[in-house]
């Protein structure tokens, strides 16, 4: 079945005119602050880190659409992070080694006299650059079509998918001679040709990164303002209705969940650069768990809150762990409780909250007023017929009818 096959057209989302002028200024504030003010204000290692930093949000924005639009609980985007972040840390072990020779690792711990035969296609550059996107997404097309088809959904979605990034890295950590175990892919030094113990190299990564970021934002944005976003909505809304009304949730459904996982991929993929190492500790349950909880802190269904949140969190684990490093597991776990039970909009929906308080206060306010002063109702209703139709035309609006 076709994503619309039978089914009703639908109208486009309304957009307020006032929207992408919103929009615009948001991206020109976030490239100044990337590529303007943090070159400027922080060090390089500084960098180094909001460029680390930088690749969880990437992963937040495919979050943003599966979990905040979608209502799918994705608790496994580290294997989707490690696929990506191990294509291409692949590919700079080989260019690293250099030709004819195997990477360090694997002279190390195996005894192999040749690359393996499903690392060597890894050695392409363009391969390996099409596989940190591709190969996610085509793991998630496989795993989706199983898991929506048979409309396996809520909570039991949530813990498949965390299920999935625990075997993954189960299984890294058994392949000691072909993935390094569990130290990982490590000593990563170039990046495609680029010797990255160059601080001019560091910084071209970091405006890579930032580049990509602000590209994935508005990629999704516009899938989020398009009719399929309407519809996705619509399916985490009422399933069986759009069912009903000739659309298949299952491929609505797996759409966002493949555009997440090419996220992922894309961030892991980035991150390898960045930090210079890819291991499993990186892709398991925990890392999972956090991408999760930066969006949700900063507002999963807002791209600028799941993003930012994103950031927030990661730098908060960096600043709060080097202080408190055994209770920062037990901060993080606290924060997520916090954020889903008192504040299931994110940091994102505080402003909205004071608005509608402050416009309930008001209209209180201007109830009690009324309350207040009988003697006014009382003249008002011992007016003539003439005078209470006046008064009753006049508080209709304009082209209203009593």
């Amino acid at each position: 079945m076709t994503l619309f096959k039978g089914a009703p057209a639908l109208k486009g989302p309304s957009v307020s005119t006032g929207r992408p002028a919103r929009a615009w200024a948001g991206f020109a504030v976030a490239a100044v602050a990337l590529f303007a003010l943090a070159p400027l204000a922080l060090s390089d290692f500084r960098l180094g880190l909001l460029a680390k930093y930088l690749c969880t949000a990437m992963v937040a924005v495919g979050i943003c659409l599966a979990w905040g639009r979608g209502g799918l609980l994705t608790l496994g985007q580290g294997v989707f992070f490690g696929l990506g972040g191990y294509a291409m840390a692949m590919h700079l072990k080989i260019a690293d080694a250099g030709p004819g020779n195997l990477p360090d690792f694997m002279q190390l711990y195996g005894t192999a006299t040749e690359l393996p035969w499903w690392w060597r296609p890894f050695g392409n550059p363009l391969f390996a650059l099409a596989a940190t996107v591709l190969l996610p997404m085509a793991v998630a097309a496989i795993l989706g079509s199983f898991i929506f088809r048979r409309r396996v959904k809520g909570a039991y979605f949530a813990i498949l998918s965390q299920a999935l990034a625990a075997a993954f890295a189960i299984w890294l950590i058994g392949q000691q001679a072909t993935t390094g175990g569990t130290n990982g892919l490590t000593d990563i030094q170039g990046f495609f040709g680029y010797d990255l113990d160059d601080p001019v190299n560091q910084r071209m990564v970091y405006f890579v990164i930032a580049a990509v970021l602000l590209l994935l934002i508005a990629l999704v944005r516009q899938l989020i303002h398009s009719r399929y976003g309407e519809l996705l909505v619509a399916v985490r809304d009422s399933e069986e209705r759009v069912r009903f009304l000739g659309y298949d949730p299952a491929n609505v459904k797996l759409v966002a969940y493949v555009v997440a996982a090419g996220t992922a991929g894309l961030a892991g993929a980035l991150f390898v650069p960045a930090v210079g190492i890819i291991s499993p500790a990186m892709i398991g349950i925990v890392p999972s768990i956090e991408f999760v909880i930066g969006a949700a802190v900063g507002g999963r269904a807002s791209l600028a809150g799941a993003v930012l949140g994103a950031i927030g969190v990661a730098w908060a684990k960096t600043a709060l762990s080097e202080e408190f490093p055994a209770a920062w597991t037990y901060f993080q776990g606290l924060l997520f409780i916090v954020a889903l039970a008192f504040l299931p909009g994110g940091l994102v929906s505080l402003a909205g909250i004071v608005r509608r308080r402050r416009a309930s206060h008001t209209s209180g306010d201007a109830e009690g007023d009324g309350d207040a002063d009988p003697d006014t109702n009382a003249e008002t209703e011992t007016e003539t017929d003439g005078g209470a139709d006046r008064e009753k035309s006049s508080a209709l609006p304009l082209g209203g009818a009593v």
